[in-house]
């Protein structure tokens, strides 16, 4: 009986104390808050594909898919992001397998900010990560990432870019291979 009316007096003066006042924080967009955008990116466009829209690769795609396997099996990628389609899932598939490592599935996007959502939410950030793309947003993620580029687009047929951006706090460097 005692704890009941313990409780029920602690409870009382609780209640008459108002809410709590909580501060409140600016939400800043994920693109423009830098203090988590650091790790290494290793951005490509999915290896060539059969037409239609959730498409697999070509046999062609699948040299491909392995030449960037032999490129970056020793690159101690941590992570693999994809959007949801076969092509793209396919592209890294050896170097999931080889790495023993997860494929995240983010939404294709013309901002980038899907993918940076993704990367905070399995906090991810710092670590070295490849990421499957396509022609049409290779060059906003790069540019989410506040990595700089004189490329302006990427064809439909042109299948061979790989960027690596190396990003800490306080600088992206952007490196642009082909394989």
């Amino acid at each position: 009986m005692r704890k009941m009316m313990a409780g029920s007096f602690l409870l009382a003066v609780l209640g008459s104390c108002g809410p709590a006042k909580v501060k409140e924080r600016p939400v800043v967009p994920v693109a423009e808050d830098t203090t988590f955008l650091t790790g290494t990116f290793f951005l490509v466009r999915h290896a060539e594909k059969f037409p239609g829209r959730d498409s697999t690769l070509t046999p062609e795609g699948e040299k491909r898919a392995g030449k960037l396997y032999r490129l970056l099996k020793d690159s101690s990628i941590q992570r693999i992001y994809a959007t949801p389609f076969h092509r793209t899932r396919q592209t890294g598939d050896s170097l999931r397998i080889h790495l023993g490592i997860d494929t995240v599935t983010y939404q294709a996007d013309s901002t980038g900010e899907s993918l940076l959502y993704e990367i905070s939410r399995r906090d991810d950030w710092g670590k070295r990560i490849l990421v499957v793309g396509h022609s049409n947003t290779l060059l906003p993620l790069i540019r989410s990432l506040n990595a700089k580029t004189n490329i302006d687009s990427i064809a439909d047929k042109d299948y061979g870019n790989l960027f690596i951006i190396y990003k800490s706090r306080s600088q992206s460097r952007l490196v642009h291979k082909r394989f």
